[in-house]
Order: C-alpha cells, then structure tokens, then sequence
C-alpha cells in the first residue's frame, strides 16, 4: 500500500486526486493550514491522517512538524496548494509578491526538505502542480508566474540532486482548470466564470496518478495539460 502526502486536499485538483487515491485504499496524510481545516480534512477522507503546518509561513514548518508525528516513508509528496493575486508589476506591493512566492515556491521547498529522508527510505517521488504561467507570463500575471517559474526550477535541481536516490521528480502543468482558484481568477479579470470551458479536476488528477504509476524503468518529468477543444 502506497503512502502519500498531499497539499490542497481540500479543494480542485488536489481534492480530486486525494479522492481517486483513496478509493484504491492508499494511505493519505494530508496537510492543513490549521487544526480545523485538518478536522475537515479528516471528515472529508476518512482514515486520513493530517499534518497542520501553514504554507504562508515556510519558516516555522519545522517547528511545526516537531511538534506532530510525520510520516517514517512516502512514496509521494504532491504539492498541489497555491495561491494567485493577479496585478500589474508597477501596483503589485511586495507583501503581494512574498505571500505567493511563500506558498507558491518556498513552502513546497521547505517541505520537500522536511520530508526527503522518507521519500529517500521508498525511492519516491515528488509532484509539483504547476502551471501554464511556469511556462510563460502574461501581462498581470507576473507576481503568480514568477512564483511559478521557481517552482520549475526547485523541480528541475531537485531531479538531478536527488537521482541517484532513486527519488523521481514531475511537474505537471495544467491549464485553466475549473476550480475555485480559476473562479477567483476570473473574478479579477472581470469576466464571467463557466467552469464547462476549463479543464475538469479529475483529469489533472487523471495525470498525476499516470506519472505516480509509471513503472520505475521510466520517469514522466514534465506533462502539460490543456483544456479540449
């Protein structure tokens, strides 16, 4: 039986892929920003375990896990949880850019580093969610796309620092994807939301248990997920 942690269980992708996942009787430890969420969480999947640690704080994610039990051997970490503030560079004020880069890029790194000498113990892997705005930036989207471009980044050297441990590495990067961060999305755009135009969660979820369950002869490193036509 696999065990996996995951951030952003809560919502979107990281809901679907939390409930796929638990329906094939994996273990889940699923983190959250504070002790209700993790009481929700735990309804949600239950046989669950939780981790409380708050991705908008990368700093005190140590002092955090000392003080909880943490997982002995993963066969995956999936960094799922993100946030996006969209702004232009000449408006967006520096607290902006910290929180995203934060939760978007240091938190994953830190917790990478929390958690490799369990991912070492089962040669796992690690899934960072992405995005298409790690791939190229759009006006309004460089605060979020810059976070995005150190998560490739964190991604890549982590590939090739932690190879011959027999740790995989992917990034996946979905495009527009119905969730409620694509809703708030919109919201600041000002334009009208109709999650049918996006991609369903389940098919990002869809993506990432391929790149889980590829035999280890392979490795996925990186898939882009489009909506269809």
């Amino acid at each position: 039986m696999s065990v996996h942690l995951l951030t952003g269980a809560g919502s979107g992708i990281g809901a679907a892929l939390a409930d796929r996942l638990a329906e094939r009787g994996d273990d889940l430890w699923l983190l959250a920003r504070d002790a209700g969420r993790a009481a929700q969480l735990r309804e949600r999947f239950p046989g669950a375990q939780t981790l409380v640690g708050d991705l908008a704080d990368p700093s005190r994610l140590s002092w955090a896990f000392g003080h909880q039990s943490t997982p002995s051997r993963l066969d995956s970490l999936i960094h799922v949880a993100g946030i996006v503030e969209l702004g232009t560079v000449a408006e967006t004020p520096v607290a902006t850019w910290q929180q995203q880069l934060n939760v978007n890029a240091v938190a994953p790194a830190e917790l990478t580093r929390l958690l490799i000498t369990a991912l070492r113990i089962s040669r796992g892997q690690v899934v960072f969610v992405n995005s298409g705005a790690g791939l190229r930036v759009s006006p309004e989207w460089g605060a979020y796309a810059a976070s995005k471009f150190a998560v490739r980044a964190i991604a890549d050297a982590l590939r090739e620092e932690e190879r011959e441990n027999g740790i995989r590495v992917t990034t996946v990067y979905p495009g527009r994807t119905a969730t409620p961060m694509q809703e708030k999305v919109h919201q600041q755009e000002g334009a009208d939301y109709d999650a049918s135009r996006w991609i369903d969660p389940a098919s990002v979820a869809t993506t990432i248990l391929a790149a889980l369950d590829l035999p280890r002869d392979a490795e996925l490193t990186e898939l882009t997920v489009r909506p269809g036509a």
